[in-house]
């Protein structure tokens, strides 16, 4: 069983060029690790117009329950300035104790340690009492349509069910048993366009400039605060991320201004609901603030950006106690329970089962020269056992 050694794994990996949305031989590498462990595998490509086809990777191991999910994704960002990297990006080189290259910990990392635990119980006690899955993506880090929502449809229509599921995600700040991550927060974007007239800047009484409105409308979105926080999530934040009016010319004042948002939202808010309360605020500040005395209301449109992520809190205590339980024996610090950082897959696929992350330290993600302890990879891979053990422990109570 080849699998058992992390390194390996991760290596094999590494010399993968998965930059989304190209699949690059990381997914046969991980059929190659899984087959030789009973694994029935199958690739699934998915389709949407507009959007890149991705390659994707299901197996899973037993067929009854309790059923344990392993998700994670095998796509990489580009690697950038490729001189910039002081060792190859694909090379899955080792000096001083570390191992470099494009996705070791964000996140074939994860995905090399969970193979070579699944393939340490196995050797150790024989196949779990139930059944494990991989749910491997190759569209994470790409727009998230061809990946692990629709191998999660194609899954549940052939009749899977899951119990539980740890997403291999980088999810430590510092130190390997910093944290786990049981919630994220929710995500909402869109895009304000103030309409004005154009005219020249020396005649400003023939025209209106957007540029007015458009300060004004992003103002009355960043203050007052949304929230304060509350007992298991950050307080809400809203950010503008882009203001363009689209003008070359000093002396002329544009005839539109947009600006772009997102906002990170706790579970004070529902999606409809910050729309809302997002749409009363722009409404109060055109009505308040024209872009001159005495002219109409700022005239302003409000596009959404499709699919807003969900805030969502696990409170599955078994997942939740057997993962602290096994971080805390391998390592000796108790975890941090988060809800922090951005979105990922596990947005999905909490609408069909309790759900946790837990991974490498994230501190190179996306950087040049990403890279990994290879001691990590050794205390990852006997957390990761030691989950499986207490889990299915627990769940054959």
């Amino acid at each position: 069983m080849t699998a058992i050694d992390p390194v390996a794994n991760l290596s094999a990996l590494i010399r993968c060029p998965s930059v989304t949305p190209a699949e690059g031989g990381a997914l046969t590498a991980v059929e190659a690790m899984l087959k030789p462990l009973g694994f029935v595998t199958h690739r699934v490509t998915a389709t949407e117009e507009g959007t890149p086809d991705i390659e994707n990777l299901y197996a899973r191991l037993g067929t009854g329950g309790p059923h344990l999910m392993f998700a994670g994704h095998t796509d990489v960002v580009p690697v950038g300035d490729e001189s910039a990297w002081t060792h190859g990006p694909f090379s899955a080189d080792i000096a001083n104790g570390d191992m470099y290259g494009r996705g070791a910990v964000d996140m074939k990392g994860g995905i090399a340690c969970f193979a070579a635990a699944i393939a340490r119980y196995i050797e150790k006690n024989g196949a779990p009492d139930g059944s494990v899955s991989f749910l491997i993506t190759g569209d994470e880090e790409g727009p998230a349509i061809n990946g692990t929502t629709k191998l999660l449809e194609w899954a549940a229509a052939k009749g899977e069910r899951w119990d539980a599921c740890l997403v291999g995600e980088p999810t430590n700040p510092d130190h390997l048993g910093d944290m786990i991550k049981i919630g994220r927060r929710g995500s909402l974007s869109g895009t304000i366009t103030v309409h004005g007239v154009q005219g020249h800047a020396a005649y400003p009484h023939l025209a209106d400039s957007p540029v007015r409105g458009i300060l004004s409308l992003t103002q009355a979105l960043m203050d007052p605060p949304f929230d304060w926080g509350t007992d298991n999530f950050q307080p809400s934040n809203l950010e503008v991320t882009t203001i363009d009016v689209a003008n070359t010319a000093v002396n002329v004042i544009p005839s539109k201004a947009s600006a772009s948002f997102n906002i990170r939202f706790n579970d004070t808010w529902e999606a409809d609901s910050l729309k809302a309360e997002i749409i009363a605020r722009l409404d109060r500040a055109a009505t308040e603030s024209p872009l001159r005395p005495g002219r109409p209301p700022v005239r302003y449109d409000l596009v959404w950006n499709e699919r807003p992520s969900h805030v969502f809190l696990t409170r599955n205590n078994a997942l939740i106690a057997s993962l602290s339980g096994a971080v805390a024996a391998v390592t000796g610090r108790e975890p941090k329970l988060s809800t922090t950082g951005g979105t990922s897959d596990a947005r999905f696929i909490k609408d069909y089962c309790p759900v946790v992350e837990f991974g490498l330290v994230g501190q190179t993600m996306h950087m040049v020269d990403e890279r990994v302890a290879v001691a990590d990879l050794e205390t990852l891979t006997q957390i990761y056992e030691t989950f499986l053990s207490r889990w299915f422990g627990h769940a054959a109570d």
